[in-house]
């Protein structure tokens, strides 16, 4: 950025050299061609808490402050008779010397401001002669092109049993089939057959990239033994699922609901929210900007259920019947990705067909606990966009910003679409990946379509982010209703619908504003044709969105 710096002060005085050759008086050049030669010390002046898109961009030259658009002062002599061969030959001089600092103002603007639009850093398999569309009436092309592709299948071909055992082997032989009677939650008593003094998470890799996770299994280490059972001179250890999924979507309100029904006596959750095991965990992914680490197994997984499972079981002190003493308990697990995140599969599955994967989360959710339940909740998906755009910590956050990212994101997905099916691009990870705003997270309907392929319509509950903050009783004795819990007393009900909302938008991120209002209207026509048949599919045409107010 100082070399940067350098060339736009550089060229901007030859710049103002050049205007002088343009006037009719003479001026004393040699003064200026000296400043131009010196070397000068260069440094931003100006408040961080001032208002810069307000206030001119000010240098300091050496122990002077200077503006970059004020005029130079020079001392100017009295009017002569002025050469006009060597007027000309200093126009063509200064008009090289023009186009020179031009192109060195642009290319320095272009990397203090950070616009890399135009480098990517991964090439896409589709290609445009320019990624960001400025052009309005071209935008709205571009989304007529792509809702005339719109087209939902009745079903997908679902894969057989066999063929997911045999892609995750291990993961088959840990859970079993059946559960324990008499106990609400899926849990099992599994042989343990490690040695009873040795540490039951020294290889968690959830423990290894995480202090906090440290803590928790800490506790979960001093309470380990105590809570073995013993049987015919064996031991035994409680394992879990969850009872419920909170499965979608990001910026939805997931975590408003999760830390809700936390404070609901008979409702556990793992040791900490969204372990993203089913989407990228157990595929080895953290991030996949940082490629792939180990698989974390489902051994690791289980141990996020341990706190829950001792919770269910009591404390054991005899060797009785290992009945658990709390067999109302459920635990639930929160990760947002659950619903929608399937990009790991064109790393791990060859069997592709058409594009899409052959094998989704809920298959293999659906072939171990058939009779799981999902809550899913979900948000104005054009509000949804802006929210997720916002909550990244990404630099030059702007309205204006976000919308040349839509636009981008449109013409990659259209590109997608001239080859490929449209669900076929929802769930292509090169296109997912190369997006800059995660335009495909909104097209819920695809998604929910998916999962009521394996799981019935009773298993699924689909509420509205709009409902849930404008009457938070009402949406949690939905809830309530459908995991089928006992009623509460006034004070615990009154403590879980008044507390305030959690991980609301950020006071630096509501300062930016709102969205532009033809980035709305460009997005609204987008997810139109998904909202009709999302509305159609819930017998719900609050699904629509159409009078919503900005949340």
């Amino acid at each position: 950025k100082r070399v940067c710096i350098d060339n736009l002060l550089s060229g901007w005085l030859l710049l103002y050299n050049a205007t002088l050759c343009l006037s009719c008086d003479t001026w004393d050049l040699q003064a200026v061609d000296t400043m131009t030669q010196m070397d000068y010390k260069y440094s931003l002046l100006g408040s961080t808490v001032d208002d810069y898109r307000k206030r001119p961009l000010l240098l300091q030259v050496d122990d002077t402050p200077m503006n970059l658009f004020a005029v130079l002062e020079v001392k100017r002599e009295l009017p002569k008779r002025w050469n006009t061969l060597g007027c000309f030959r200093k126009i063509r001089l200064y008009s090289f010397l023009f186009g020179l600092a031009v192109t060195f103002l642009i290319m320095a603007s272009y990397i203090l401001t950070g616009d890399k639009k135009g480098l990517l850093l991964t090439p896409s398999p589709y290609h445009f002669s320019s990624l960001v569309i400025k052009d309005y009436a071209h935008i709205k092309l571009v989304v007529k092109s792509i809702t005339s592709k719109v087209e939902f299948r009745s079903s997908r071909q679902l894969p057989e049993v066999k063929a997911l055992v045999n892609s995750e082997p291990h993961m088959f032989s840990v859970v079993p089939r059946k559960f324990l009677p008499g106990v609400k939650n899926p849990c099992w008593y599994e042989e343990y057959t490690g040695n009873i003094t040795s540490d039951p998470y020294r290889t968690n890799l959830y423990a290894r990239y995480s202090r906090r996770f440290r803590t928790v299994f800490q506790h979960l280490r001093n309470t380990f033994r105590e809570h073995l059972f013993h049987r015919e001179g064996k031991l035994y250890r409680m394992r879990c699922l969850p009872y419920f999924y909170i499965i979608g979507q990001p910026k939805c309100g997931t975590t408003d609901l999760y830390d809700r029904l936390r404070l609901h006596p008979d409702v556990k959750f793992t040791t900490f929210k969204e372990p993203h095991w089913w989407t990228r965990k157990r595929f080895g992914i953290i991030r996949l900007s940082e490629g792939f680490h180990d698989r974390y197994p489902v051994e690791d997984y289980l141990d996020l259920f341990d706190q829950a499972a001792y919770q269910i079981q009591g404390n054991l002190t005899t060797n009785a019947s290992g009945s658990p003493s709390q067999p109302n308990i459920i635990i639930g697990e929160a990760s947002a990705s659950t619903m929608w995140d399937n990009n790991a599969w064109v790393y791990f599955y060859d069997n592709t067909t058409e594009g899409e994967p052959p094998f989704l989360i809920q298959d293999f959710v659906h072939a171990l606990q058939p009779d799981a339940r999902f809550i899913i909740m979900l948000r104005d998906p054009v509000e949804r966009l802006y929210s997720d755009y916002l909550y990244f910590g990404i630099a030059n956050k702007s309205a204006e910003d976000f919308h040349e990212k839509v636009s981008e994101s449109l013409q990659l997905f259209e590109g997608c679409l001239t080859e490929y099916t449209m669900r076929s691009c929802v769930y292509n990870t090169t296109v997912n990946n190369a997006m800059p705003v995660r335009l495909q997270v909104g097209v819920y309907i695809v998604y929910l379509m998916d999962w009521l392929t394996v799981f019935s319509r009773e298993q699924i509950l689909v509420l509205r982010l709009e409902d849930h903050a404008s009457n938070r009783k009402y949406t949690m004795h939905k809830v309530f209703d459908f995991l089928n819990l006992g009623p509460l007393t006034k004070e615990i009900e009154s403590e879980i619908t008044r507390s305030p909302a959690s991980n609301t938008r950020r006071p630096a991120d509501k300062n930016l504003g709102p969205m532009l209002p033809i980035t709305k209207e460009i997005l609204r026509d987008f997810y139109m044709p998904f909202n009709e048949k999302l509305a159609k599919v819930l017998r719900n045409d609050s699904f629509l969105w159409e009078n919503n107010s900005k949340l």
